[in-house]
C-alpha cells in the first residue's frame, strides 16, 4: 500500500489528466507508472521528470535496454523495488 497521496487515473483533470493520457499512450503495458503518479499533486514537477527521464532514455551511446538495465541494477543496489 502506498504511503504517497496520488491522484488516481479516473481523477485526474486538466493537465494532469492529459500527462497521464500521454504517458499511458506511450507505454508498452498502457498504464501510467505509479512513479509517476507519485508525483501527481505536483503536475509541473511530473511533466518535467517525464521530459526529462524519456530525454535520459532516449537512445545514445547507450540504447533504452541498456539504460534500463544499468537503472535496475543500481535500484537493486539500493534496495529499492523500482
Amino acid at each position: 500500500m502506498a504511503r504517497i497521496k496520488m491522484v488516481e487515473e479516473g481523477d485526474a483533470e486538466g493537465p494532469l489528466a492529459e500527462i497521464y493520457a500521454t504517458s499511458k499512450a506511450r507505454s508498452v503495458a498502457k498504464v501510467v507508472p505509479e512513479i509517476l503518479r507519485t508525483m501527481s499533486l505536483r503536475p509541473d514537477f511530473l511533466q518535467a521528470v517525464d521530459a526529462a527521464s524519456r530525454l535520459h532514455f532516449t537512445d545514445g551511446a547507450l540504447n533504452r535496454a541498456q539504460h534500463e538495465m544499468i537503472a535496475s541494477y543500481v535500484s537493486a543496489l539500493n534496495k529499492c523495488r523500482y
